[in-house]
């Protein structure tokens, strides 16, 4: 099996029979932060641990809330005011844990002086109420105002007030949304984030991979390379807005680095006669990755400072797609040392490795959850391919989707949501698609992207 031309890239019968082979994890084959120099000021204290609402209770009754509408009259304000409004909703709405109440519903005249009319609020049925503004500051300056009230207690749990440019306001949006989130819910939320995938287009035979960017729910899309030369696996790294990813720039497989902040890139080399999956450290200062040597292929990791490379298994069997726990402390990863492709931990130097996956069928891709308590999967068995989270000791194994080709899990910062990428075939080609479920298998929604999608990584939150 070898790659037919990296040049032009592999054809799809020949990225098909990568994928069911070995599921290497290769997958299917001037970006700025936003300048958030915003001021805050807190109108209240959070909410204590008393008013978390449970996460399993709100899975099975998602909290009903309400949203009010951040205007101040002004058409240029109410414009950017209406889209924080629908990007707050939306993030609520799409984690599954919130209901928002149609604001066709709402009372008129449900503030008084700053300060909701409870009993409006209650017979609606919401449980909390977001209030808020979006004011024209000048120069390009918005100043956004947003209050949480609990509807039940009938007082404050949070205000915060931001000072940005009105390019930010979405990433507003989403801030006030994951402080919503941690108030109700008791633990950070994840809708600050951004996700790292491989945009797939032109000829299904000849296909123009190219490193992209964007948020986590699709906007602000960003290409980062030209597709003159494949791009493979792109992987957050957890410390800094940086990316590694795989590129056959002249016609070598090289291992780099996407700077996001200065849109610069570096190679970090070149290792061996193919490299797969490059995932970084805890502390983002290494990088793990699969290096094959003849019809092996062993877990190597490099550091990044001093480009020192450390192997950590041997060639002898196909090891590949490594993954750090949390902590740092443990691999894992997957290997046919057994005799078939089955999932793997070992501790962080390479010793004391042990078979943690023994259900039917082929296990490859894991990623340990950032909570510790969980590793996610693709597996291939008698009914074709499936997303699955089992505990680290390989306990629990559960099935959360299921299709024609689904690979590429990665979890959000916050361990409660997955994004994958599904490929469904055509008459010509296929469509290849990014998707989002809940690790008790509910919610799975699809993210838009303006191309074929696969490979996706999810950053750590920006705020």
């Amino acid at each position: 099996m070898a790659f037919e031309d990296p040049a032009t890239n592999m054809t799809i019968e020949k990225r098909h029979a990568l994928s069911r082979r070995l599921l290497l994890g290769a997958g299917a084959g001037s970006l700025l932060l936003p300048g958030m120099g915003f001021a805050q000021s807190a109108f209240a204290q959070s909410a204590g641990s008393n008013d978390a609402i449970n996460v399993s209770g709100a899975q099975n009754a998602p909290i009903p809330i309400a949203i009010a509408p951040f205007t101040d009259g002004s058409s240029n304000a109410s414009q950017i005011g209406a889209q924080i409004t629908q990007v707050i909703s939306d993030d609520l709405s799409h984690c599954g844990l919130f209901r928002p109440i149609d604001p066709l519903s709402f009372v008129p005249n449900s503030m008084a002086n700053g300060v909701p009319v409870f009993s409006n609020w209650t017979i609606l049925g919401a449980q909390a109420l977001v209030t808020g503004s979006a004011s024209d500051q000048g120069g390009g300056q918005i100043r956004v105002e947003y209050r949480l009230w609990s509807v039940q207690q009938q007082k404050q749990l949070q205000g915060t007030a931001y000072t940005t440019t009105e390019a930010n306001s979405r990433r507003i949006a989403h801030i006030i949304a994951d402080d919503v989130y941690q108030q109700l819910i008791g633990e950070k939320g994840y809708f600050d984030t951004r996700v790292a995938y491989i945009s797939v287009a032109g000829s299904p035979t000849s296909p123009n991979r190219r490193l992209a960017v964007m948020d986590y729910d699709g906007a602000n899309n960003r290409f980062l390379t030209s597709g003159q030369s494949m791009a493979l696996s792109p992987q957050f790294s957890p410390t800094s807005q940086k990316l590694a990813f795989m590129s056959f720039e002249g016609n070598s497989p090289r291992v780099y680095l996407f700077d996001l902040q200065s849109g610069q890139r570096q190679v970090v080399g070149s290792f061996g006669d193919m490299t797969f999956g490059p995932r970084f450290s805890p502390d983002g200062a290494s990088l793990l990755m699969s290096v094959s040597h003849g019809s092996g292929a062993a877990i190597v990791k490099v550091d990044l400072a001093s480009r020192a490379v450390t192997e950590l298994t041997d060639a002898n069997s196909i090891n590949v797609t490594p993954c750090y726990s949390p902590d740092g402390s443990k691999i894992v990863f997957n290997s046919d040392r057994d005799g078939d492709q089955q999932l793997f931990v070992m501790g962080a130097d390479g010793s004391g490795a042990k078979r943690i996956s023994f259900g039917n069928g082929r296990y490859a891709e894991p990623v340990w959850s950032p909570r510790g308590d969980l590793i996610a999967f693709t597996r291939l068995g008698e009914g074709g391919f499936a997303i699955g989270v089992m505990q680290p000791d390989g306990s629990g194994e559960r099935i959360l989707s299921q299709g024609f080709l689904v690979e590429g899990p990665t979890f959000c910062p916050n361990g409660r949501v997955i994004m994958f990428y599904r490929e469904t075939p055509l008459h010509i080609g296929h469509d290849s698609t990014l998707v989002t479920i809940g690790i008790d298998g509910f919610n799975e929604r699809a993210i838009p992207t303006p191309t074929n999608a696969t490979d996706p990584s999810w950053s750590p939150l920006l705020s």
